[in-house]
């Protein structure tokens, strides 16, 4: 039943093909056999016009008449392969006007001429007719000429040759063209099927990659449109089973990055409800307590400002900073994790460097560029941030120089979930994905250059000018929590 409702594609290409075979054949027999058989019977019709003149100089020269002209009658027969017939009209009142037979080359006794409608119009006009007619089923190529002022000769070619040439062609024609059809269509269901079974591969690929099974690629061989949609399906299969890889190993990392502390809390709270505690040791347990917190803390506002990324509630104001003064900024708040982690860090931004931006947002920005030089470089590194003014903007940099991102992980860096393999520590992943997008959500962008010893991360922003206090939609800012 779903086949008769919805045929498949082997189907409709058999039933295109045909339709559109049939009419090309229709119009090739109609623009071929019509104009042969007018173009035959035209060149008949001629050959007896330029036979004609002659004929009638030798019936006027006869003498007398009605001795000779039946004679001539069957001489030109016999030459011009054609029926001669020599017709009289005779004075009366009847209309139409009595005609009569007064020489024939079949005979005195054949009367079916007397009729005939080119030698009428001959009679009439006092002109030569010419044209072709059917008399007893028969077509005939006829030329009158008129022989004095009530006489005609006829001339009268059987067009039966010419018309068994025009049969010849035509079923010739019909036959070629029933047996290109027939290929045509033999063709065409095979190429249908062999592209509806390519069209069937992707559709069975794609239930596949929707079910979450990345495990088979999708290859098909051709060069056409079909083997560039499988190229591009094996790209999506292969940035899905990325995706996929990432998600688990994010699951998998977010939850040990929530159950780690969260047992350090559980662990810290029963030894405080469990055991006395001087003064000294309950500070460092609620110290160590506060830095598992704000590791959760860190987490939740990271998935946070991820989903309100992508649901588009996050608003990012569009008002004058200075770049330097955010750089000052975030180098003093990391200086004391510098030192504790072995790193040089230092800030390189001397007078201001004016841009347009979402000052908190840019702040958010350069933390988690340092966290990550810090985090991901051994003790030693040296940290550099520093700020400047250049080619139409403003740029914020973070340069260390430690071992460098391999070329096979720098454009994967700002996906989501991503953690480049053999990372000094774990991380979440989403740091460097939430300063792409929020780059983006100011105009700006996030440009990575890392080579082995040197690694720049660069937030570009742009100049600042003359608006301030609005944000990118021309609303005013709204401060989204967190």
């Amino acid at each position: 039943m779903r086949m008769l409702r919805h045929p498949n594609l082997a189907l409709k290409f058999g039933l295109a093909l045909f339709v559109i075979v049939v009419a090309a054949l229709g119009i090739v027999y109609l623009a071929v056999v019509p104009r042969l058989e007018s173009r035959l019977v035209n060149a008949k019709i001629h050959a007896l016009e330029g036979s004609s003149q002659s004929v009638v100089d030798q019936f006027e020269k006869a003498n007398p008449p009605s001795v000779r002209y039946q004679p001539l009658a069957q001489f030109f027969a016999g030459s011009l392969n054609a029926r001669v017939v020599v017709l009289q009209r005779l004075p009366s009142s009847t209309n139409p006007p009595t005609v009569i037979s007064i020489a024939d080359s079949n005979g005195l006794t054949q009367n079916d001429v007397v009729t005939d409608p080119i030698a009428r119009e001959a009679l009439d006009s006092g002109a030569t007719a010419s044209g072709r007619v059917t008399r007893e089923d028969h077509s005939r190529a006829e030329v009158a000429v008129p022989l004095g002022k009530n006489y005609v000769v006829l001339l009268s070619a059987p067009l039966s040759d010419v018309l068994a040439d025009v049969s010849l062609v035509r079923r010739t024609l019909i036959f070629a063209g029933f047996v290109g059809l027939v290929v045509s269509l033999l063709g065409g269901a095979f190429g249908a099927w062999r592209f509806s079974s390519r069209i069937k591969r992707l559709e069975a690929a794609a239930e596949r990659i929707a079910a979450g099974d990345f495990s088979q690629p999708v290859v098909d061989p051709g060069e056409d449109e079909v083997g560039q949609l499988a190229r591009a399906f094996e790209r999506m299969r292969l940035r899905l089973a990325q995706l996929d890889h990432a998600r688990r190993e994010f699951i998998a990392n977010a939850s040990h990055e929530l159950r780690t502390p969260l047992f350090s809390l559980g662990g810290f709270l029963e030894l405080m409800a469990g055991e006395e505690l001087d003064a000294a040791e309950r500070r460092d347990f609620v110290e160590e307590m506060a830095a598992q917190v704000e590791r959760l803390t860190k987490l939740a506002t990271d998935l946070l400002d991820l989903s309100r990324l992508d649901a588009g509630q996050l608003a990012v104001a569009r008002a004058e900073l200075d770049v330097a003064e955010t750089a000052r900024t975030v180098g003093e708040e990391f200086r004391a994790l510098a030192e504790a982690s072995g790193h040089e860090l230092h800030v390189a931004a001397d007078g201001p460097v004016p841009a347009l931006g979402d000052e908190q947002r840019v702040l958010q920005i350069a933390r988690i560029l340092i966290e990550n030089a810090l985090r991901h470089t051994p003790a030693g590194t040296n940290v550099v941030v520093s700020a400047k003014t250049g080619d139409s903007r403003a740029s914020l940099s973070v340069r260390d120089d430690g071992p460098g991102v391999p070329s096979g992980h720098q454009e994967h860096l700002f996906e989501r979930f991503y953690r480049a393999d053999g990372g000094k520590a774990s991380g979440s992943g989403l740091g460097l994905a939430i300063a792409r997008e929020l780059a983006a959500r100011m105009d700006g962008a996030i440009e990575l250059d890392s080579q082995p010893g040197e690694t720049i991360f660069t937030l570009a922003l742009p100049l600042s000018d003359a608006s301030t206090g609005t944000d990118f939609t021309g609303k005013r800012p709204v401060e989204a929590a967190g």
